[in-house]
């Protein structure tokens, strides 16, 4: 299936959610459709206009909001009062001051993980899960897309990406790379930023695109993108244990759900999934056998297009 057409959102506003966050909310639809929330990448990826076009907006009334730190949301680049928890409480406080009692859920990659931890936290909230590119952010996990493993199939782009660390570093490159993102100099923390999104940028798709590099590269977009994941990701999540997800599907095995993973995805493999699926067999698993980890691979952006215009029926 298509995507829908370019759509604006027909309201925006910014949301105080502490002392020191405001988040940029937008709303596509109309307010009297059924409800979706989209939870976007990263974490620190901010929202896209690409992503309205998932929903049909005569059917969808869909929030899309920048999570803390990036986007359009204050302070820029924050990592003060930036965590997993936060976010979840954020999305609650998003709901409430839209009057919204309940919405089907769609998250990808980072989304996929708040998705299913706000999930776990309000069951009650979430009337249908719309998954993709799962990442349930362990150990294993980071090690394979920060210290070795996707390496071995991107090499080239891989040494692009420890560059900016020296040798006697490279043993623990998150922690290599959260020092200098985390740097009071400018030039180094914006050259460690640029290299930490552009090896992402540069395996996210099964074919590269270079249009899709060069977006990873802009300098303002890196920063932000850069900072908070790597904040993150030194922090685990904040999620304990680290299989916090798969300890908890108990919470919300009866909520339709269905997981579209790229069967080529290197940024979020696929076992993952597989390992979720195991633990939740009344997941939906949808393996697109021609994709990697992007939203706007073919394959996986039709599936998905087909399962909010299913999911609507739902809600």
């Amino acid at each position: 299936m298509e995507l829908f057409p370019p759509i604006e959102p027909f309201k925006e506003r910014m949301i105080p959610v502490s002392s020191l966050h405001t988040l940029h909310v937008e709303e596509v639809g109309a307010s009297s459709n059924p409800h979706a929330l989209f939870l976007h990448g990263g974490p620190g990826g901010g929202i896209e206009p690409i992503y309205r076009r998932f929903f049909n907006p005569e059917k969808w009334h869909c929030i899309l909001f920048d999570q803390r730190g990036c986007g359009k949301s204050t302070p820029f680049a924050e990592l003060r009062e930036n965590t997993t928890w936060d976010c979840v409480e954020d999305i609650e406080k998003i709901r409430v001051n839209l009057g919204i009692d309940s919405w089907v859920v769609f998250g990808g990659s980072w989304g996929s993980t708040l998705a299913l931890v706000y999930a776990i936290t309000h069951p009650e909230r979430v009337k249908g899960l719309i998954l993709r590119g799962l990442f349930m952010i362990r150990k294993k996990e980071l090690h394979w897309f920060y210290q070795d493993g996707c390496s071995s199939i991107f090499p080239e782009a891989w040494q692009h990406f420890i560059e900016p660390i020296p040798e006697t570093e490279r043993g623990n490159l998150l922690e290599a790379y959260h020092r200098r993102l985390t740097s009071s100099e400018p030039k180094e923390r914006t050259a460690a930023a640029r290299a930490w999104s552009i090896w992402e940028g540069s395996t996210s798709k099964l074919y590269p695109d270079n249009k899709l590099i060069d977006h990873y590269g802009e300098e303002r977009y890196a920063e932000a993108f850069a900072r908070i994941e790597c904040h993150y990701f030194m922090n685990a999540g904040w999620l304990a244990p680290e299989d916090f997800i798969l300890r908890n599907v108990g919470r919300i095995r009866h909520i339709p759900s269905t997981l579209v993973q790229g069967r080529y995805d290197m940024v979020c493999p696929i076992m993952s999934a597989w390992e979720l699926h195991r633990a939740w067999p009344e997941l939906d698993l949808q393996i697109i056998p021609d994709a990697g980890h992007s939203i706007s691979e073919p394959g996986i952006a039709s599936a998905l297009v087909a399962l909010t215009e299913k999911y609507v029926t739902l809600v």
